[in-house]
């Protein structure tokens, strides 16, 4: 079995750019608020989920591995 990441878009903090819709319409949905949400709050490690946490224009996404709870990104420094 692969890595799995849990993914939380911190909705205070989304302005709703639609970015990770763009960079990974697999992974990320917008609302009718234009408030962005993961379609599973868990997947597959996947190099779209992590760039579209990577472009959000507002570091809204946080990745985690799931189980560990081992920050993916933003990577802890």
């Amino acid at each position: 079995m692969g890595d799995r990441w849990q993914v939380v878009v911190d909705r205070s903090v989304c302005i709703g750019s639609g970015m990770c819709v763009a960079v990974s319409p697999d992974g990320f949905r917008l609302d009718s608020a234009r408030q962005s949400h993961p379609v599973a709050p868990e997947t597959d490690a996947a190099e779209g989920v992590l760039a579209a946490a990577e472009g959000c224009p507002v570091e809204a996404i946080t990745l985690t591995a799931a189980g560990s709870g081992e920050a993916v990104f933003p990577p802890q420094e």
